[in-house]
């Protein structure tokens, strides 16, 4: 099933207030033939530790409510906070 991305989109813009007042953002980026929805985390979400909690247990749970045919998200980070330090990356 083919996702309306312009309904995904408005529930992007009702969720963005949420992280946006933790200091956070996202941009969308795009969605996939397989209902994949790509996020790129802005701000405090692009280096918090949090994020893929916020991301799996928050934004992509209401997407999938109310957006038929997501399927999952998944943050792509190609801004500056992708060449952040990652404790856990294997060096």
């Amino acid at each position: 099933m083919a996702v309306n991305e312009q309904l995904l989109l408005e529930v992007l813009e009702q969720i963005r207030p949420n992280l946006q007042a933790d200091g956070g953002d996202m941009a969308y980026v795009g969605v996939d033939d397989d209902g994949v929805v790509s996020l790129e985390l802005q701000g405090a979400c692009a280096g918090c530790p949090m994020s893929q909690l916020t991301l799996s247990m928050g934004v992509e749970r209401i997407l999938k409510e109310h957006v038929p045919g997501v399927t999952r998200v998944e943050a792509v980070n190609n801004g500056p906070a992708a060449d952040m330090y990652d404790e856990y990356a294997p060096f």
